[in-house]
């Protein structure tokens, strides 16, 4: 087993994971050793890594099932699990605002590794948001409240993506019937922990479901800008070669539009189960 170095990066997220060689196989000790530190910091980091596009699909692999094709953003050619989020003036991003991968499905991804591939010569850093801590933080009778509370979520802002040409509604309907929308509790309990985070995203969270439009406004937006607070976030400022993987069951993240016109990409892998929690089934990919 390789001995892990773990330097946490603020008070309540984040951990950069020096010792370690990505590149390379990983033991079983060693990739469970990593589990941990993930699941303690919610996302981790890693910094100067030469990894192939075959290595990062293997080690995200070893923690789970990966995850379809994605089907509105490019993959990298021979690899179809391995999203690229390729930007620059003529193709601006479309994350530039807090979200949690893909939660108008009813069983969102459990973990995204992300590895930095051209990075501009400024800008262009990424955070994430610690749930747990935004749970924890809401007063009693809101918490209360939410227990009760289910929320419908969406395809969101990637109505935009479908939009194009559009003139009478037909592409956007058809895209709504393929991903149609879940219902998510807006507390949840981690699989792991058993600790309460809340699970409500601006990308995709659209309606709570009872309330009319205007409450389920007033309440969406009051959890919104509750978890955006600083005290809650890590932000990270990527180099080429840098890896960062989350547990998106319990963050939220923002990648920072700030870099154009300068180009700008990172490659994605997505884990859909996790194969170290209690009773997670897997199947091979």
């Amino acid at each position: 087993m390789t001995e892990l170095t773990v330097t946490p990066l603020t008070g309540t997220i984040g951990a950069e994971i020096s010792g370690v060689d990505l590149g390379k196989p990983l033991d079983q000790g060693t990739l469970d050793a990593i589990y941990q530190v993930l699941i303690e910091r919610l996302v981790i980091f890693f910094r100067d890594q030469d990894i192939s596009p075959a290595r990062h699909q293997d080690f995200a692999q070893s923690f789970g099932d990966l995850d379809a094709p994605h089907p509105v953003y490019k993959h990298v050619p021979g690899f179809d699990r391995i999203v690229m989020l390729a930007n620059d003036a003529s193709n601006p991003p479309d994350t530039d605002g807090w979200h949690t991968d893909v939660t108008f499905r009813q069983n969102p991804p459990f973990a995204s590794i992300l590895v930095a591939r051209d990075i501009p010569p400024v800008g262009g850093d990424t955070l994430w948001s610690n749930l747990y801590a935004a749970y924890d933080a809401l007063p009693g009778e809101m918490k209360a409240m939410l227990e009760d509370v289910t929320v419908v979520h969406d395809m969101g802002e990637f109505r935009n993506n479908f939009g194009v040409g559009e003139v009478d509604g037909t592409k956007i309907t058809a895209a709504m019937q393929r991903f149609g929308c879940a219902l998510h509790k807006a507390v949840q309990v981690h699989p792991v922990t058993g600790r309460k985070f809340l699970y409500c995203n601006e990308g995709f969270a659209m309606h709570v479901l009872g309330m009319t439009t205007r409450q389920s406004r007033r309440l969406l937006h009051y959890l919104f800008d509750h978890q955006d607070r600083p005290e809650y976030q890590v932000c990270f400022k990527w180099r080429a070669g840098s890896v960062a993987m989350w547990d998106n069951r319990c963050t939220t993240h923002y990648a920072v539009a700030d870099y154009l016109p300068h180009y700008r990409c990172l490659n994605r892998v997505t884990v859909v189960n996790d194969r170290r929690a209690p009773g997670q089934a897997t199947n091979p990919s």
